[in-house]
């Protein structure tokens, strides 16, 4: 096993493609193309950590948080993100990270946060634009349903709930075959024409290589015909925060003492009560203040999140509870996805999840 196979799983699942802007997901140690000994996931990548995976023969670290930002200009061992580097490199262990892309898939981090709450049918809370494509493809009429499969079967045509989503057209193709040509239907230098299907189908960006490969092989001409354009549309299966309904309807309090039995919590900051029931609840792990206006928008009763500042809290304005229930706690469950989504291909691998609690905020009762 090649590092690069953990890495292929792991970003089939989360591509890179879908985190933000700021992030630096990725592999930011190390070597793909080494031999496996064994993986470590964890929350962050600490010099415990690096230890730990050492001490367990694990040379790949799989981290939710990025050790790495920004581009480092010396490595001196004065931080502990420069030793935490150097550790790594010295005992050839590589650290890959899956940020913000785990968070914005469906099924992600913040399904984690929204499962341990029992919500249910599940919606993108701001859902990404600029994520989707629409493929033109011009295939003669008898191989339509061929290498429209195909486009299906590499991840193409899906639409909500929907999938195999197509809209075909028929017309009248036209070409002359040049010298050295190999046309599959007519003659070298003679004007053919041919009743065509013009398929339009949507795909997610990052499966645009795999769908032209399959197009292609699908496809019985020597050239094909297709159009790639980007679209506006919004990506109604990936987006920052999510939000969900409760089963039941239950009182703010009985709320309140769910999100501590679920998190693990000694306390919940939040926004004042409104003596109203909550049915409609919004999550986003971490930092997630900056969807305080479209979770009011979406209309929902309840938004769980972390790191809200004092001046925050009054975004609220009576029509949503803020809930702050702490940075790592939000993100607690990470790790075990991450070992979840190995686990599911790699299953006789070694793969162990971190015993070293990473958080470094402590609170005194």
């Amino acid at each position: 096993m090649r590092i690069q196979e953990f890495i292929d799983v792991l970003e089939a699942y989360a591509p890179p493609a879908y985190q933000e802007d700021f992030d630096n997901a990725g592999l930011l140690v190390g070597d793909a193309a080494r031999e496996c000994t064994g993986v470590l996931v964890t929350h962050d990548a600490t010099e415990a950590v690096i230890e730990e995976a050492a001490a367990n023969g694990c040379n790949l670290v799989v981290a939710y948080h990025p050790i790495l930002f920004k581009g480092l200009r010396r490595i001196t061992g004065k931080t502990y993100v420069e030793r935490v580097v150097t550790k790594a490199i010295k005992g050839d262990i590589s650290i890959y990270a899956i940020h913000t892309n785990l968070d914005n898939i469906k099924d992600g981090m913040n399904s984690r946060i929204a499962a341990c709450l029992g919500l249910q049918d599940l919606a993108p809370l701001e859902p990404k634009k600029g994520q989707l494509k629409k493929l033109y493809v011009f295939v003669p009429k008898d191989h339509a349903g061929k290498v429209r499969q195909a486009i299906f079967d590499a991840g193409g045509g899906h639409i909500g709930r929907y999938d195999a989503c197509s809209f075909n057209t028929e017309g009248t193709g036209t070409y002359r075959a040049g010298e050295g040509a190999e046309p599959f239907i007519g003659q070298i230098g003679e004007f053919h024409k041919e009743p065509e299907i013009r398929i339009e189908i949507i795909f997610p960006a990052p499966a645009e290589r795999s769908i032209l490969e399959a197009m292609v092989k699908a496809h019985p001409y020597e050239e094909v015909a297709y159009d790639l354009v980007t679209l506006d549309n919004a990506h109604q299966g990936l987006g920052n925060g999510w939000i969900g309904t409760l089963p039941e309807p239950m009182g703010e309090e009985a709320f309140l003492h769910l999100l501590k039995d679920a998190f693990h919590l000694s306390v919940v900051r939040h926004s004042p009560l409104r003596a109203k029931p909550v049915r409609k609840v919004a999550v986003c792990g971490g930092a997630g203040s900056f969807l305080t206006g479209k979770a009011i928008g979406a209309g929902a009763d309840w938004l769980v999140t972390a790191d809200l500042k004092y001046h925050e809290f009054f975004a609220a304005e009576d029509r949503i509870v803020l809930a702050d229930i702490g940075h790592f706690e939000s993100e607690q469950y990470t790790p075990g996805l991450l070992y979840d989504i190995l686990r599911e291909k790699f299953r006789t691998f070694a793969i162990f999840i971190s015993k070293v609690r990473t958080n470094p905020v402590h609170y005194f009762l």
